[in-house]
């Protein structure tokens, strides 16, 4: 028999990282959830209460403990992975930070971005900045999570991989409300704003993403790993889907020069490639066969005609700040 897994996650109360516990837990982990204790984990999880900010509370909170993981969810500013990269220097053999497509939001390529297009090891850090100031880290969303990976990447002190994650979908615990954005404009005939070049980009679902993320707790790769679905998915396609639950709806695409458009909509192109995650040994799905159940799940609405439970892919195996969020 194999011996169970110490897996600690950090976050993890919500969307896909509830779901990463499960399957963590399902495997046969010993997992140990550690939160501000707003929600409790799942039956099975040993519950750790402490502030990830405040250095002494996330001490006194592990106490002797170590681990062979740590899924660390919500690390949003380089003061974060700072603390704990002091904190679990020496408790954990792996370090697994979740990321984010926005650390690619300067790489504005045709092409799908690889991981060296953002080397963590080279991102400058400015533990000055206003990191505790909400409406600042909304605004800086990607570079706090660029300067994090730079704080564990560069001098690491455990190996550490940053798994940067797609826009996520699907669900009916999305508690974004992107996808209900659209719903509710496309049901009332209202304007749904759109850049003037408005780009596609690459997707994920909830249930894929946890998928993932407990596959890459058993790997022992380091560095940056794009995690979406194959495909690219542009607004008009997101509209559609939608679209097929409101047959009386009625999709108007208002194009913007400059001013704030919808979620899911880009003057810049947010194509991830996923080809070091497929070489390692992950398979992903492809985008346009779960989209439709995605927004069915999400909207809670009858599926379309003929779309029935037999008929479609189960998915295999990100808001702004939206991507990669929902830990």
């Amino acid at each position: 028999m194999e011996i169970p897994r110490e897996v600690l996650v950090i976050g993890g109360s919500r969307y896909f990282g509830k779901r990463l516990i499960a399957r963590l837990l399902a495997a046969g982990d010993r997992v140990t959830v550690l939160n501000r204790g707003s929600s409790a984990p799942p039956r099975g999880a040993v519950h750790l209460v402490a502030d990830r900010d405040d250095e002494s509370s996330l001490r006194s909170a592990l106490g002797s403990r170590t681990f062979d993981v740590v899924v660390d969810q919500v690390c949003y500013t380089p003061r974060q992975a700072a603390v704990a990269r002091r904190v679990f220097a020496g408790r954990t053999h792996r370090y697994v930070m979740t990321s984010t497509v926005e650390v690619y939001e300067y790489e504005d390529s045709i092409a799908l971005v690889r991981e060296d297009a953002v080397d963590p090891a080279t991102v400058p850090v400015d533990l000055g900045l206003p990191w505790d100031d909400p409406e600042f880290l909304v605004s800086h969303y990607g570079e706090g999570k660029r300067q994090a990976e730079s704080v564990f990447a560069a001098d690491p002190v455990f190996p550490f991989t940053t798994v940067r994650v797609a826009h996520v979908l699907g669900g009916d615990d999305d508690f974004t409300g992107r996808l209900a954005h659209y719903a509710d404009r496309i049901r009332t005939g209202e304007p749904i704003a759109v850049p003037v070049d408005n780009q596609p980009a690459t997707y994920i679902h909830v249930e894929e993403i946890a998928d993932f993320l407990a596959w890459t707790v058993g790997q022992d790769f380091t560095g940056p790993v794009n995690a979406a679905s194959h495909g690219l998915l542009g607004t008009e396609e997101l509209c559609r889907a939608v679209a097929a639950h409101f047959p009386e709806g009625k999709t108007v695409l208002q194009l913007i020069e400059l001013g704030e458009v919808s979620p899911f909509s880009f003057a810049r192109s947010y194509g991830m490639d996923n080809f070091r995650a497929t070489r390692l040994g992950f398979t992903f799905s492809d985008a346009r066969q779960w989209l439709p159940q995605a927004v069915t799940e999400t909207l809670g609405t009858a599926a379309p005609w003929g779309w029935a439970a037999g008929e479609r892919d189960r998915p295999g195996h990100g808001i702004r700040p939206t991507a990669g969020r929902g830990a």
